[in-house]
């Protein structure tokens, strides 16, 4: 069975590369069918680190969406996520399912306008 997700993107180490990198194994090992435009946002939480470049994909997968979380995890591994960092830190990469199969799954749509924004762009 196919699912459609949309994915919330985030960086703000090597942003550009690291989002292209995302983008390439979306493209490679999934069915990549929208790319929002990009968006540059301050960081929360812990201010004195780069600002972020934030975006949205639309995907088509046949993983289920636990498999499918566990993928975008192992994704941002690749591209070397450190995990011990702060919660708001930096990151190389960050994917999180934002919508899949049509419903919101991530409350943080509602409270952030620049995930919507992208969200709303390819949806």
């Amino acid at each position: 069975m196919n699912h459609e997700c949309i994915i919330g993107i985030g960086s703000n180490i090597n942003a550009e590369q690291n989002f292209a990198a995302a983008l390439f194994f979306l493209r490679q090992e999934h069915n990549l069918i929208a790319v929002s435009s990009k968006i540059k946002t301050v960081p929360i939480g812990i201010t004195d680190q780069p600002d972020f470049l934030n975006g949205a994909a639309r995907v088509i997968t046949t993983m289920e969406k636990d498999d499918f979380r566990t993928y975008l995890k192992g994704v941002e591994d690749r591209l070397s996520r450190d995990r011990n960092s702060p919660k708001f830190g930096p990151r190389t990469m960050d994917l999180d399912i934002v919508i899949w199969d049509g419903n919101i799954i991530d409350p943080e749509y509602y409270d952030r306008d620049f995930l919507k924004t992208v969200v709303d762009e390819i949806f």
